[in-house]
């Protein structure tokens, strides 16, 4: 038996989850929403506000699990990647808690965690998979062998797709974070009514930047022609632009999950909850015949419970880390 204290802090979301047995009991996020008016995270306003939110939202999330926090055997917390700062103080609150209540620390990597979530509910992928881990920050196509057995088989060269919808959304004019924004407007749009290009980009890498430009020009030359452009057709916008950054994305899943002979795919990551991606996703399943895996939407998002089923599996091997641990904003598989 093993109770893991989960804390992810590698950007703007403070969560505490709790993990009994390989079952998450509670997963508690508080959001801050701070950054609204900035249209973007700022790093120090986050640091600040995970200092304030991080021993409530560890204390709610023990209270949730209906346990005491004298049984809990390990602290598994996000090392990286992520923001410097908000980084240092999950790691800091993490191995405060270990040293005091002398349990073992489990480092976790985020966007291991983040496909990891797959494990969290049934049902789950066989190994091999192929995961297409979408966010932010983030766009890779993984090659997963084993819980920790991981190859990163193509990535973005410039803009994750979870930057393309957020810079869209700002040429757009709507607030942040646009990507969700987006989505909801596709849902009345017309994904066909106007054209953007594809990059072509080697293998299976993805590039966001052209993409972007193209649409900020696009949108400068309606307007000179029509003011009223944008409020005259902001769903078809939205529709057409959300379709082209989608099929980016599966477009290179295809690909790779042809090369390496893989039927099962999964997505994670914040982009994955778009409702667009769901959807073309499972219509590419019936053309290719992939049998495909979503994490429930609370875990796509930055989430603890992800955190806490990679500490679990890590927990079992006795991967711990020492107190010498230190974040890594930029962290390798």
């Amino acid at each position: 038996m093993a109770i893991i204290l989960a804390i992810e802090s590698s950007c703007d979301e403070t969560s505490a989850a709790i993990c009994k047995d390989g079952k998450i009991l509670s997963n508690i996020i508080a959001t801050q929403s701070v950054h609204q008016k900035y249209g973007g995270v700022v790093p120090e306003l986050a640091s600040r506000a995970h200092q304030q939110n991080i021993i409530p939202v560890v204390q709610e999330a023990v209270a949730a699990a209906k346990i005491h926090k004298k049984e809990i055997d390990a602290v598994a917390f996000t090392r990286g990647p992520g923001l410097l700062g908000s980084l240092l103080v999950g790691t800091s609150f993490s191995k405060a808690f270990a040293l005091a209540n002398n349990i073992p620390l489990v480092e976790i990597n985020h966007m291991q965690a983040h496909i990891l979530a797959h494990f969290i509910d049934e049902p789950k992928p066989s190994f091999p998979f192929l995961c297409l881990t979408v966010s932010g920050g983030h766009t890779q196509i993984v090659l997963v062998r084993d819980f920790f057995g991981m190859e990163i088989v193509g990535e973005t060269t410039d803009d994750a797709a979870g930057e393309a919808f957020d810079k869209t959304a700002k040429i757009l004019g709507l607030p942040y974070p646009g990507g969700p924004l987006i989505d909801k407007y596709a849902r009345e749009g017309n994904p066909h009514a106007f054209a953007f290009p594809e990059p072509q980009v080697p293998a299976l890498n993805f590039s966001f930047s052209g993409l972007k430009t193209a649409i900020l020009y696009f949108v400068r030359d309606r307007l000179k022609e029509d003011p009223e452009f944008l409020n005259n057709n902001m769903a078809d916008i939205c529709a057409s632009v959300q379709y082209r950054i989608i099929t980016i994305l599966l477009n290179k899943l295809a690909k790779a999950a042809k090369q390496y002979h893989i039927k099962d795919i999964a997505i994670a990551g914040g982009v994955s909850a778009n409702s667009g991606l769901r959807l073309m996703l499972q219509e590419a399943a019936v053309k290719y015949n992939w049998r495909v895996f979503i994490p429930a939407f609370q875990y796509c998002t930055d989430n603890a419970g992800m955190i806490a089923i990679a500490g679990y599996y890590k927990y079992l091997n006795k991967d711990f880390a020492g107190q010498d641990i230190a974040p890594l904003a930029r962290m390798n598989f």
